[in-house]
């Protein structure tokens, strides 16, 4: 099977915006992958000290919900920032993980379909202090974070899975 930008166009989403949600596609077919057969004691090990995977697998989704609620031009909820601080709470299994983790991309990908191409350069604040940025540059960033905690959650996952057999 092909990853996901090597699939063609999507259907009604500017050439520009693509690439983000192939990424968000890509991540959950690694996961989906990777996590296969582990259990939420190993999702939510500290191999040799890292950080678990399944904060890792919670904090993508939760990430990219609160940068797409600076995309909006909002500010974060009281309701955000309270998950925000339970992203490293351990227990959930990979089925809640990559089902929260799912829904948070879904609703992260109905806000990014809903952009204007002609808005990518529009300015954005992030945070309390607002700092400064584009839509594009939240966009990009969106893509850019999730994979990276994706890529660090795999990595996790091969090491734990390694020393199953060590």
């Amino acid at each position: 099977m092909s990853e996901p930008w090597l699939s063609g166009p999507i259907p009604g989403v500017d050439a520009l915006i693509a690439p983000v949600l192939y990424t968000f596609q890509q991540t959950i077919e690694e996961l989906t992958a990777h996590t296969e057969g582990l259990s939420a004691e190993e999702l939510w090990s500290r191999p040799m000290g890292m950080t678990p995977a399944g904060f890792h697998i919670r904090h993508a989704g939760g990430a990219a919900e609160r940068l797409s609620t600076y995309l909006r031009g909002e500010q974060l909820s009281a309701e955000q920032i309270a998950a925000m601080k339970t992203e490293s709470d351990p227990g959930a299994s990979r089925e809640q993980l990559l089902a929260e983790l799912a829904a948070k991309l879904t609703a992260c990908e109905a806000i990014i379909r809903a952009v204007d191409p002609a808005a990518l350069r529009d300015a954005r604040g992030v945070g309390r202090k607002q700092l400064p940025t584009t839509v594009n540059g939240l966009i990009v960033h969106i893509a850019e974070h999730t994979m990276r905690h994706a890529g660090q959650a795999v990595t996790t996952i091969k090491l734990v899975k390694a020393l199953r057999t060590a």
